[in-house]
């Protein structure tokens, strides 16, 4: 592991169990057991260090989404499997830190964004078609149009005055409105289907 590396993954250990804001160099550096002056020598910032760890994140989640992609053999299966994806995910992150990205560094919040946008919803478009021609996805769904519906429903989530991290959790949040959106665009063959999956979750 290079100096860089080691860095990125204190900070992230830090940023995931505190937050962002609350996380300064000094503190970095005391979990590494490394000086500030070290760390410097590889980031002029905190702001540099939150914007590498969220490449390094996007780059990551990119190839999970693509595995979950070619090798599930139905858009239900899909979506259960990206559920359990994100469930991990956000397992192991304080809430706070997305909420922080959105206020506070609008540069890596953009890359989080571009990532949704470029690669996530262009995915979900190509599931719904496949859904479309296994009989699972209803023949009237616009996929266009329930795409970005998807990517704003996953945005929305992130919301602090939609969902307040203290009365909600965000991982419930995000896996009912993962299983709304599937009900609402499959047809009665896939809902079958997802109570199938579900069923299958319960008893793991």
């Amino acid at each position: 592991m290079t100096p860089e590396e080691k860095i990125l993954l204190g900070a992230q250990e830090l940023f995931y169990k505190y937050g962002i804001r609350s996380v300064t160099m000094d503190d970095i550096a005391k979990n590494l057991g490394m000086s500030k002056k070290t760390i410097y020598q590889y980031f002029k910032e905190k702001e540099e260090i939150v914007h590498r760890l969220m490449q390094c994140d996007v780059q990551g989640h990119e190839c999970a989404f693509k595995s979950i992609y070619d090798n599930a053999n139905n858009v239900v299966e899909e979506v259960f499997e990206m559920m359990k994806r994100m469930a991990e995910i956000f397992g192991k992150v304080n809430p706070q830190l997305f909420y922080e990205l959105q206020k506070f560094y609008p540069k890596t919040w953009k890359l989080l964004r571009d990532f949704k946008t470029n690669f996530v919803q262009k995915m979900v478009e190509v599931s719904l078609e496949k859904g479309k021609k296994d009989g699972l996805v209803r023949h009237d769904v616009n996929v266009k149009i329930l795409a970005r519906l998807r990517m704003e429903q996953v945005e929305m989530a992130f919301n602090p005055n939609i969902y307040p991290p203290d009365k909600f959790n965000i991982i419930e949040v995000q896996l009912s409105l993962d299983e709304h959106f599937l009900y609402g665009v499959c047809t009665l063959k896939g809902h079958k289907l997802i109570n199938k999956y579900k069923e299958l979750n319960e008893d793991e």
